[in-house]
């Protein structure tokens, strides 16, 4: 198939499916939690939205504690990800529980997510734009 049949045809679809903005119904999107690993990736706006919508979901905080008492996300657990027992700790939680995961930006908790596949964690949301995007998008910060 040539490419440019195939975008004209996925625009005449697009519009199509738009219909008329005046009488379109917007459906507002569902949060979806991970049923199973592999994670999910979010951004701070949708953690918040998913954690709005399941509060039974378990934050995990992978920054050091001089981080975290800075200012943290409401009843986060604190396990330092550059701690040597990370893992230990990790293996001590319920493998069965949503977690929410994040260090300051993104970069700890990214080379946190094989440890948690490896423990066979069944759900794990990472917010991969971290704790700053966290407070920088206006969500609640407990001190």
């Amino acid at each position: 198939m040539k490419p440019l049949p195939f975008i004209a045809i996925l625009f005449a679809a697009l519009l199509a499916a738009c219909g008329n903005p005046d009488t379109a119904t917007v459906e507002k999107p569902q949060a979806e939690i991970p049923e199973v690993y592999p994670s999910v990736e979010v951004d701070a706006v949708a953690a918040a939205a998913m954690m709005k919508e399941a509060p039974e979901i378990v934050v995990i905080d992978v920054r050091t504690p001089e981080e975290f008492v800075v200012g943290h996300i409401k009843g986060a657990k604190n396990i330092d990800f550059t701690a040597g027992d990370f893992k230990a700790k990790l293996s001590e939680l319920d493998r069965g529980v949503t977690y929410l995961m994040h260090c300051q930006s993104g970069g700890r908790s990214g080379n946190a997510m094989p440890v948690f596949e490896e423990l066979k964690f069944e759900s794990v949301i990472h917010l991969n734009t971290g704790f700053l995007d966290w407070a920088d998008s206006g969500q609640p910060v407990e001190k």
